[in-house]
């Protein structure tokens, strides 16, 4: 019976237990995608990746990257993960504090600040695509989320492509996002009915919280309910903010997975060619073997 070794690693942990959990299957070869598919539906976890060769010199290695109900291009608490499981490993070494991802997506670059246990990962996310709600969109939203059109700081929430597809929404401040007790059918409903992965929603924290925003991500339509500390959604909202005209320095933290007892933290970053990146650390948790007969 065939053994793959694995890695369950928190990401973007504030606290001990915190972050959003990915499981990295180290070696996907001989995996097809059903196979793939499978064993991220036991893991049941928002995410599980298979590491792959690269199929070209200019990448470090390869993941492909499963919720527990469809395969993604990109998403980005998997992608930190991978990396940080890769590098653990041995499976490929920083060069100048640089990695290369190849996924579905293309080639992402890969940055490694410091080394373990104190290393962060950041990655740069696709180039993002926006285009606003239309407004039937925006009301079922909003109904969805339980929230008025006063607490929106737009009435036109967008659809903003980043590798998966967010529905983002900015309300009035932090404390609206947390207090949020969203319809989930509804917006499993509307995840379908746009093409979008789920709806990610933030506000701003006070001035003297260590965060700048509060975020959270809602994926009820891939069987997830609340996405803990989603990567792709906070590179969404940092795209959003950027065509906004509102990112300020263009680095940031925001928080995020608190209400889901998962307290993270992931730091954002607006490059000088406009691209978003996301990131934070990671730590393992389990190591061990999934027997695949």
């Amino acid at each position: 019976m065939r053994e793959v070794a694995f890695k369950q690693v928190d990401v973007f942990p504030q606290v001990a237990f915190g972050g959003n959990p990915v499981a990295v299957i180290l070696d996907g070869s001989g995996l097809d995608g059903c196979a793939m598919q499978a064993i991220a539906r036991w893991t049941n976890l928002s995410e599980t990746t298979f590491v792959l060769p690269a199929t070209t010199p200019a990448a470090s290695y390869r993941v492909r990257i499963f919720t527990p109900r469809r395969e993604l291009p990109f998403a980005g608490h998997p992608s930190v993960g991978t990396a940080h499981a890769v590098l653990e490993a041995g499976l490929a070494e920083a060069v100048d504090g640089a990695l290369v991802q190849e996924c579905a997506a293309g080639l992402l670059p890969v940055r490694v600040e410091e080394d373990a246990p104190q290393r962060r990962i950041l990655v740069r996310a696709p180039a993002a695509r926006l285009a606003p709600l239309p407004e039937p969109d925006a009301g079922l939203l909003l109904a969805a989320l339980g929230a008025d059109a006063g607490a929106a700081v737009t009435a036109r929430p967008a659809a903003v492509d980043v590798g998966p597809v967010w529905l983002v929404l900015q309300l009035g401040d932090a404390a609206r996002v947390r207090a949020l007790e969203p319809d989930l059918a509804a917006l499993a409903a509307l995840s379908d009915a746009t093409g979008a992965v789920g709806i990610t929603v933030f506000g701003a924290e006070p001035d003297d919280a260590p965060d700048r925003y509060a975020v959270r991500s809602f994926c009820p339509a891939d069987g997830i309910d609340e996405d803990p500390v989603c990567g792709s959604g906070n590179a969404a909202v940092g795209a959003w903010l950027h065509a906004a005209g509102a990112a300020g320095d263009g680095a940031w933290t925001s928080s995020q997975g608190r209400e889901c007892g998962r307290d993270g933290r992931v730091a954002v970053r607006i490059d000088a060619d406009d691209r978003v990146w996301i990131g934070g650390g990671a730590t393992t948790r389990i190591e061990g073997r999934i027997a695949l007969g």
